[in-house]
């Protein structure tokens, strides 16, 4: 087991990032006022022919992505340590039903194999961070629940840093050509940050013990 670190694991001030993390969370959720066709048109083959799935991964994802910014606040989990949980619970079961929905979405995506490998991999990768981290909960070690949601939070940003590849993706050699990169791209650099940052702790814990 980890040291316990005497300082947060997170930077202290990640505003830029959580503010991304709510715009396109409430973003995400245009496909309610609009016509999917205009405002998701790469999504369209999906509304089609598995609606289901499509609206289950594309509603509950950005709840997880609101909630996840709240959960690493201090003031909240100590002042309000009960709906710390319930946000906590809230955030769990929108990544079991999104996660559950993205797998099967990848399988089916039209973009290739590449891409289909990289999103499959991430939701199966995004379940099982969430997984860990819930059960770390349940059994109160919370500094491995806390390290879990590190992991489970990195991938949850993904549906940012997928929007700002994408952005470049398209400035350079275009959406359909760096899509399938963009799906491996959007959230391994992320789980390896947040096991550097995990890590990085650990060792200074280690070091303050000595």
């Amino acid at each position: 087991m980890y040291p316990i670190p005497k300082r947060p694991l997170l930077p202290r001030s990640l505003p830029l990032l959580w503010f991304l993390s709510l715009a396109i969370a409430l973003g995400s959720l245009r496909f309610l006022v609009a016509d999917i066709a205009l405002v998701m048109p790469a999504m369209l083959h999906h509304a089609l022919e598995r609606p289901l799935l499509l609206y289950a991964h594309i509603f509950f994802a950005p709840f997880a992505l609101a909630i996840m910014p709240f959960q690493f606040g201090k003031s909240l989990r100590m002042a309000r340590p009960g709906l710390h949980r319930w946000l906590g619970r809230a955030y769990g079961v929108a990544i079991l039903i999104s996660g559950t929905a993205g797998v099967f979405l990848g399988l089916q995506t039209i973009q290739g194999p590449v891409a289909a490998s990289g999103l499959v991999t991430l939701a199966v990768a995004w379940l099982s961070t969430t997984a860990f981290a819930v059960y770390f909960a349940i059994t109160r070690d919370i500094l491995a629940h806390r390290r879990w949601m590190i992991r489970s939070a990195a991938l949850t940003v993904s549906a940012v840093t997928l929007r700002l590849y994408m952005i470049v993706g398209a400035l350079t050699i275009g959406e359909e050509s760096s899509y399938p990169l963009i799906c491996w791209l959007c959230w391994v650099p992320n789980l390896m940050f947040a096991e550097w940052l995990i890590r990085r702790d650990s060792r200074r814990a280690v070091a303050q013990a000595a």
